[in-house]
């Protein structure tokens, strides 16, 4: 009982430090680093969380858990999703994953989608004051489908340059995901064909115009008007 009653008034302060802490420990997981549950859980109720139990803390880490899986992300392999997370919980945890500081992991180029989305994502909540470099020639990863290595950094600066319009269309992004105006990332030239991951060569559009640059008849017309609408678009 004692559990379920330090669970039901979490403020938003002590959702961010369990937020943080998480996913500084999923950070070391996944550098192979070997991480003591025990230890962070106690670390936290000395500081931050001072007053909540062990086992409240462990059950807000499964919560965590949780919302990170709906959302297509990676967990701590130690934390088990918990079931029935109530809507205003999830709400909380989501708006602390959002705001969470970026940690240099999240700056590092990956090609995997999931993965530069997530950091894309969590860059994009903070202000980017420095326009980044990105990669002049991205290359490939081995894997079995074709996949290039991406800079997120790119594609976070991206989408706060669109600030939440279609560079396409004009019009505002179609719907919101995880609290921010959807738009996705494209490549004028198409990296298949030798296109930079650069911010010279990116642009955000609502998936209508995204899908016109690839299979529409005049994709090619299309494709020439953006680079009349985006004075930062250099041809490559």
């Amino acid at each position: 009982m004692d559990t379920l009653k330090s669970n039901s008034d979490w403020n938003d302060a002590e959702i961010q430090a369990a937020v943080d802490a998480y996913l500084s420990m999923l950070a070391r997981e996944q550098a192979g680093q070997s991480i003591n549950k025990a230890h962070e859980n106690r670390v936290l109720r000395e500081g931050l969380l001072a007053g909540r139990t062990k086992g409240s803390v462990e059950f807000r880490m499964q919560n965590i858990s949780t919302v990170l899986v709906e959302l297509g992300r990676r967990r701590i392999e130690g934390y088990k999703p918990a079931k029935n997370v109530g809507a205003n919980v999830a709400k909380s945890i989501l708006k602390a994953l959002n705001a969470s500081t970026p940690t240099p992991e999240d700056f590092v180029p990956t090609a995997d989608e999931a993965t530069l989305e997530q950091r894309a994502t969590k860059l994009e909540q903070q202000p980017i004051t420095v326009e980044p470099k990105g990669i002049e020639k991205p290359q490939q990863a081995q894997s079995s489908t074709k996949s290039f290595i991406r800079d997120p950094g790119v594609r976070a600066w991206v989408r706060q340059q669109a600030a939440g319009k279609c560079e396409g269309c004009g019009e505002p992004a179609p719907f919101e995901k995880s609290g921010q105006p959807f738009l996705e990332v494209h490549h004028v030239k198409h990296l298949a064909h030798e296109g930079s991951d650069r911010t010279s060569n990116a642009v955000a559009l609502c998936p209508n115009c995204h899908r016109r640059c690839h299979h529409s008849d005049d994709s090619a017309a299309f494709t020439e008007s953006l680079y009349q609408k985006v004075g930062r678009l250099v041809r490559e």
